[in-house]
């Protein structure tokens, strides 16, 4: 593998001695390498070491200078020709000759387009071992975050947090996406352990519910009394139900919006009743300052909308029709919530305790958005300045 490599770094320019460096070699093996040797034995005869086979230059990308544009480049150069008609020449943009010129000069100030090539391949980017492959203590911490379904950001910012002085043990959002993208970095085994399930990226492709299923008297979420983005009030809910397949199933979802704080309602069914129910016994278990309004979507379930303020002393307001992103923090909490309950499942598989499990999963998560707080910290706080006793 060594020799393969060897022959690989020369045909993309890599000097001998350089090659010789990165594959870990004597210079004078390398030279036997490339251009092979004579060698006479003690009893007179001769061994001939043939080279190695020279590989082909791999081709690249065609917005890269080529050798033949760098002769071009040297020529016009030394006629006196300024980047501007070297470039118009070449079919290339001023800027990028102007750059060749300065980048890739030969130390006795001449452009040489031969030297000029060599050093462009050593600046083009090697295949490297990725640093969470390379990394056991690295890979282990991310491995475990996964299998406690945190996020590839929050892994990040996790890391950074822990070990500020440590440049080995920091890993980019997007290098543990890509890790998890490749399976020949062994990070981990199907199925993938992102909230999504996916092993590769994917383009969006969101279709919106079009119609009302919901045409009770209501309030709107206009008339709520603050922006959507005003969350320096704690009590504001958000809630919905996520559903499994034919709707036959399904688990409510409460979001308090400022703590991001999560409660799950165990449905055995979806009518109004139940929900109206689940609603009050759940909300009942706070403190009135921690019950403020309650956002939902259009959804038949909250027919009995009225019953829930009365029992609750809550506002109940509704969503415009299609328009989900009107109550975002609970479409993300539930978005969340998909790891543990995926699409087309049955979810009347998950009891109480399953939820509650799931719950405070969830709500123990570092966010972001929070500071890299967790919900339950933040919320039992407000527990706490109410003199009511933490959840859980």
């Amino acid at each position: 593998m060594a020799r393969q490599r060897f022959m690989e770094l020369l045909a993309q320019g890599v000097p001998l001695r350089l090659a010789a460096i990165e594959v870990g070699v004597s210079r004078s093996a390398a030279q036997i390498w490339k251009n092979g040797t004579t060698v006479r034995r003690k009893d007179g005869t001769v061994k001939v070491v043939l080279p190695l086979e020279p590989l082909a230059v791999r081709p690249i990308s065609p917005r890269f200078l080529s050798e033949e544009e760098r002769v071009r480049i040297a020529d016009m150069a030394s006629r006196g020709d300024g980047p501007t008609v070297i470039g118009q020449a070449l079919g290339r943009a001023a800027s990028t000759i102007s750059r060749e010129l300065r980048r890739n000069l030969h130390t006795t100030g001449q452009y040489r387009p031969f030297h000029a090539q060599v050093l462009a391949a050593q600046r083009r980017r090697r295949p490297k071992q990725p640093k969470v492959a390379g990394n056991p203590v690295l890979r282990a911490f991310v491995v475990d975050r996964l299998a406690e379904k945190w996020s590839p950001q929050q892994i990040s910012r996790a890391l950074r947090a822990a070990h500020p002085d440590e440049p080995a043990m920091r890993l980019a959002t997007e290098s543990i996406y890509l890790a998890l993208y490749r399976p020949s970095n062994g990070l981990v085994s199907k199925p993938s352990p992102l909230r999504t399930g996916r092993d590769h990226r994917r383009a969006h492709n969101r279709q919106i519910r079009a119609g009302r299923r919901f045409a009770q008297p209501m309030l709107s979420v206009h008339d709520r009394g603050f922006e959507p983005t005003d969350r320096s009030v704690a009590g504001h809910w958000e809630g919905d139900l996520i559903v499994g397949p034919n709707h036959r199933s399904g688990i409510g979802t409460l979001v308090e919006r400022q703590t991001r704080y999560t409660k799950l309602l165990h449905l055995p069914t979806q009518d109004s009743i139940t929900v109206h129910a689940a609603l009050v016994r759940t909300l009942g278990q706070l403190p009135a300052g921690l019950r403020r309004t309650l956002t939902w979507d259009q959804g038949t379930e909250m027919a009995r909308h009225l019953e829930v303020a009365a029992d609750t002393g809550i506002r109940v307001y509704f969503c415009d029709a299609a328009s989900p992103w009107q109550r975002g923090t609970n479409e993300n909490t539930n978005g969340l919530l998909r790891q543990y309950f995926p699409k087309s499942t049955d979810l009347s598989v998950h009891t109480p305790a399953d939820l509650a499990r799931v719950e405070l999963e969830l709500n123990r998560r570092p966010r972001m958005i929070l500071g890299d707080r967790t919900p339950a910290d933040l919320f039992n706080a407000l527990l706490t300045s109410q003199n009511h006793p933490p959840l859980r």
